[in-house]
């Protein structure tokens, strides 16, 4: 099957591609977007691995869905487009960071910056229904999102993976520490970051061991 996505990652997954599972997927996405509102939009569902291809992963941020209302969705896990307001998960994350590493709170919450320096920001479920969170689970993206991640784990070395909440720590489970630094806290939901997000310092730990492994770091 022909998918349209950064040629590196399209040679790291071909054989992903011609599996029974990911045809049936592929069906149900198709008919998805010819039936109703899904976001993001189509071009951009691979947008992670078109902004950041395979060999220049630094760190892998785990998400869950895409957002579902219009117009916030890039493919890209916890970021929106230029001028749609800042979701209170990023929020949080904005704030830990300015508390973590003294920067100052940007005005967009587009992330496309920290894809294009090497972090790929993984959502496991890539596209979903207007309106309805969860809507395109259990369809097959999971498996999909599971190979990628196996494929880094396993074929790179010094990777930042950064797991938050339960969802993202158990698809994270199986990736060798040491191989890899993973960091792991609570959500930066408002509803859990309170818990042990703020002030886990993920932003300063994984620059400090990208530069202990003479790699350059992330301008978060």
């Amino acid at each position: 099957m022909n998918v349209k996505i950064e040629e590196s990652w399209k040679q790291r997954l071909s054989n992903e591609f011609e599996k029974p599972y990911f045809k049936a997927l592929t069906d149900f996405v198709r008919q998805e977007y010819s039936t109703r509102t899904v976001y993001p939009p189509a071009k951009l569902i691979f947008n992670a691995f078109d902004q950041c291809p395979f060999d220049q992963v630094k760190v892998v941020i785990v998400g869950q869905d895409p957002y579902h209302e219009p117009g916030q969705a890039n493919g890209l896990c916890f970021s929106v487009n230029d001028g749609v307001d800042i979701p209170p998960s990023l929020v949080n994350i904005y704030k830990e960071i300015r508390d973590d590493l003294g920067r100052p709170v940007p005005t967009s919450g587009n992330l496309e910056r920290w894809s294009r320096q090497g972090v790929l920001l993984l959502n496991a479920t890539l596209t979903v229904r207007a309106h309805q969170a969860g809507s395109h689970q259990h369809k097959g993206w999971e498996e999909f999102t599971d190979n990628v991640i196996h494929h880094l784990a396993t074929e790179r070395e010094n990777l930042v993976f950064i797991l938050w909440g339960a969802y993202a720590q158990k698809k994270g489970a199986a990736v060798d520490t040491n191989r890899h630094l993973v960091l792991k806290s609570p959500h930066p939901s408002p509803l859990s970051a309170h818990r042990g997000f703020f002030g886990n310092k993920h932003f300063s730990k994984a620059n400090a061991y990208l530069i202990s492994k003479g790699i350059t770091p992330i301008e978060w």
